[in-house]
């Protein structure tokens, strides 16, 4: 029988724990053998500690073994793939790379969550179409992978959890920024969740966890091991989160901008990073195909319009109307205008995000309820020329007090400048490509 105390000494000293040691804790909390004080103490040590690559793996695989897995590869007889991201501002990228896969043949399954503070989560975002169901039963999830062969879903309350009371633990000690137990989280989703391959969105700067690419390449080179020791192939790309990605922030507006892309008139940010996506899962699925030919049948997958068709299947398969006129809107729409002429040098993510939030488009405490109509629309971006008194931004706002707030909030996002800044892409690196 572990002792917690021992541990969490041990661990604040600097010792390194056995792949048993950790085990028997981490499972010890799931069954409530270690009360919260323990666990949030050695959560703490590890903070400041930190964890070896063996300590991070058997965290992970503790927390696999907490609760239920899924092996869609095995029920499918196919690599089934997966995409995720770190969070961010606008990032909307599964609704339109799901569809574009699905629609090239390749079975797209995914577990997601919901949004906390300003990054936005997948399930809000899918929810504010009518109708549809976040939540499956597992034979429900692989069933449609099989059928229809896309399904995004909430996590089930079986699957890893441990991470879950982890994380809710971790969100109220200050203990959620440390790259070991960010890995361990994400990657123990990943791997219990049943994709054989999966494309890790890990995003850097202003609207991000990771503030610097030193510390996202950090991130993504632990997580490709993770997944390398549990039997799944990933591949991590590094994006930009100094600014929002595309044009939208806010549940439904984001919804409305990701089938423009499925159309092939998405924003060039969001629609480079949703095909170099794509185009990457297509080249770790069981195609055989390299990225150049998985970019290649992606645009064609665009262009033909059968990604919108399997997006349409998807959201009916989960009970939606895939109808963009089903989609809520806001009843009060205001301009953000410039007050000079320049061009926009930046545009602050985590601003933008923080005025969607206050909107009702995201949530302060995971009891919040969400407003899915409201949101900010970034008519220009880092780089665009402005005229004084041409339009910025839209706030789409829930009422007229609400629209005020706001348009201070995103006017004070915007920097001009007399010049454009350096051009900046949007993906960053590729780790593990």
């Amino acid at each position: 029988m572990i002792r917690p105390a021992e541990l969490i000494q041990r661990k604040r000293d600097g010792e390194e724990l056995s792949t048993d040691e950790i085990t028997e804790l981490v499972l010890g909390y799931a069954r409530d053998e270690v009360p919260d004080y323990q666990m949030a103490a050695f959560c703490m040590a590890v903070y400041f500690r930190g964890l070896s690559s063996s300590e991070t793996f058997a965290l992970t695989d503790a927390m696999i073994r907490s609760g239920d897995t899924i092996d869609l590869g095995a029920a499918l007889g196919r690599r089934v793939v997966d995409k995720h991201s770190t969070g961010g501002v606008g990032d909307k990228t599964s609704l339109a790379v799901g569809p574009i896969v699905a629609a090239c043949g390749v079975p797209f399954g995914k577990m997601s969550g919901r949004g906390l503070g300003h990054t936005g989560g997948t399930l809000d975002k899918l929810e504010s179409i009518p109708g549809y169901r976040v939540e499956l039963g597992l034979d429900e999830f692989v069933e449609q992978v099989r059928e229809v062969g896309l399904a995004i879903v909430g996590q089930t309350a079986d699957l890893v959890p441990a991470d879950k009371r982890l994380y809710a633990l971790r969100d109220v000690t200050a203990t959620v920024d440390n790259l070991s137990l960010i890995a361990a989280s994400i990657m123990s989703k990943k791997i219990a969740g049943g994709a054989d391959a999966v494309v890790l969105d890990v995003k850097v700067g202003d609207g991000a966890f990771m503030k610097s690419a030193a510390d996202a390449r950090a991130l993504a080179e632990t997580m490709i091991e993770l997944g390398r020791r549990g039997g799944r192939r990933v591949v991590c790309l590094l994006t930009d989160m100094d600014q929002p990605l595309g044009r939208t922030v806010g549940n439904a507006l984001e919804v409305r901008e990701a089938l423009e892309t499925l159309r092939g008139a998405g924003p060039p940010d969001f629609q480079e990073l949703v095909l170099d996506a794509a185009a990457r899962l297509l080249a770790l699925s069981d195609l055989e195909v390299d990225e150049t030919e998985g970019r290649r049948r992606a645009e064609a997958a665009v262009a033909d319009g059968t990604a919108v068709a399997a997006y349409e299947r998807w959201i009916r398969a989960q009970g939606g109307d895939p109808d963009e006129e089903a989609l809520p809107t806001a009843p009060v729409v205001r301009e953000v205008a410039a007050r000079r002429d320049g061009h926009v040098v930046e545009l602050g993510a985590i601003a933008v995000g923080l005025a969607a939030l206050r909107l009702g488009a995201g949530r302060r405490t995971k009891d919040d309820p969400i407003d899915h109509s409201v949101g900010v629309r970034c008519l220009r971006k880092r780089g665009d020329a402005v005229e004084r008194g041409e339009p910025l931004a839209e706030v789409h706002a829930a009422d007229e007090a609400a629209a005020d707030a706001a348009l201070a909030e995103v006017e004070a996002a915007y920097s001009l400048g007399d010049e454009p800044p350096p051009q900046r892409p949007v993906l960053l690196d590729v780790v593990g490509g």
